[in-house]
């Protein structure tokens, strides 16, 4: 996936979240892109999936949040790491 491509799945993402919430946020290229374009004073807070999302998303001034306290996420944003056959998308796959 190109840069442009990650940045406009980026983009998207950004539409669906909704004002006010916690969101997980994932690691990654295309999650980077997400969180530079993140607007600190949509969300509540976040929920990383790593100790290099947390330290992005609180350079941003967004609150880290553990997920034992928040419950249940209306929003998790990442990337996918391949997309079989059936287009599903795969997170976790073996890089080729």
């Amino acid at each position: 996936m190109t840069d442009d491509s990650k940045q406009r799945a980026a983009r998207a993402a950004l539409e669906l979240v909704s004002a006010g919430t916690v969101i997980g946020v994932g690691t990654g290229s295309t999650v980077a892109h997400f969180i530079d374009a993140l607007d600190p004073g949509r969300v509540a807070g976040a929920v990383a999936s790593s100790e290099q999302t947390a330290a992005r998303l609180r350079a941003r001034g967004i609150a880290v949040l553990d997920l034992n306290t928040t419950g249940p996420l209306p929003l998790y944003v990442d990337g996918a790491d391949a997309c079989d056959p059936q287009r599903r998308l795969v997170k976790g796959a073996a890089r080729r």
